[in-house]
């Protein structure tokens, strides 16, 4: 049995419209964006510091592990 319907089957599709975001759409989200980033206050900012260095270390696990063996052994040897 072959079924075929007329309405659009993806709601978010285009349909032959410009696939841009439109000037007035990237007006709002630079609102919303700002207003959200303005809520979460400075505490925020130092815990996005804090998940980017975290990440940082991570992909670098071995740099920064003789990293902090060097120095340790050097305080060491100061100390």
């Amino acid at each position: 049995m072959n079924t075929t319907t007329t309405a659009n089957p993806w709601p978010t599709a285009s349909c032959g419209d410009s696939v841009d975001t439109t000037p007035m759409e990237l007006s709002v989200l630079g609102e919303h964006l700002d207003s959200c980033t303005r809520s979460h206050g400075r505490l925020f900012a130092l815990h996005c510091a804090a998940e980017r260095a975290g990440r940082f270390v991570a992909a670098r696990i071995v740099t920064t592990l003789a990293v902090a063996v060097l120095l340790i052994g050097l305080a060491s040897l100061i100390g």
